[in-house]
């Protein structure tokens, strides 16, 4: 996983609440179990509209927030049914950074394990930045994980609290699999000490 210090990045607004993880990723493409190529279904139903055309308002198919590499939003981002795949699909289009008031519970967990920092700030606080993004063509935000921090380009600060353990591990780029890989060598010397107690459990009863 990749590790997130300090991202200085272009915003993109989605100025709604309640943003579900059926919206951000359909249904039909939960079949994979790769974490590329997801980009295209993410907000799928919102940009487009009802003739199937691109929908110019929507912020995905505006030339300016092409490459933003964080997605500032309203309360209770990524409510409903528990998918890993939203945050794939935020990760494969750019985002290594949500800002939002508030978020479901399972989806501020998965952003954690996929690399992306969840931002929590005051609703006045996105509410202000939603605006100056609006307003600005390439307005951009600094997020310092290690000082928990989010400035403006004015050079306003909000701090962010965020558990200890989770910003340990998305400091240094550990997800589950990585933090059990640090104990590899006390698994292995397990496994040889199992094979020498209780060797039966190894035999290979297929030969």
């Amino acid at each position: 996983m990749q590790a997130f210090t300090m991202l200085t990045g272009l915003v993109a607004p989605l100025d709604r609440v309640n943003v579900d993880t059926d919206q951000i990723i359909p249904k039909q493409y939960l079949k994979t179990i790769k974490r590329t190529g997801l980009r295209e279904g993410l907000f799928f139903d919102w940009k487009k509209q009802k003739d199937g055309s691109p929908d110019p308002q929507f912020f995905l198919n505006q030339a300016r927030y092409q490459s933003a590499t964080i997605l500032l939003t309203r309360d209770n981002f990524g409510c409903g049914s528990s998918r890993e795949h939203a945050p794939w699909a935020l990760l494969d289009q750019g985002f290594r950074c949500v800002i939002a008031p508030s978020f479901a519970d399972i989806f501020y967990n998965n952003c954690f394990q996929n690399g992306i920092l969840p931002v929590v700030l005051t609703a006045d606080e996105v509410l202000a930045m939603m605006h100056d993004v609006l307003a600005t063509p390439g307005y951009q935000l600094t997020v310092d994980l290690g000082k928990q921090t989010v400035t403006t380009p004015g050079g306003k600060t909000c701090t962010f609290a965020i558990d200890p353990f989770r910003k340990d591990c998305l400091y240094r780029g550990l997800d589950s699999i990585g933090l059990t890989l640090q104990h590899e060598s006390a698994i292995s010397a397990y496994e040889q000490k199992r094979k020498t107690e209780a060797p039966w459990l190894f035999t290979d009863i297929s030969s």
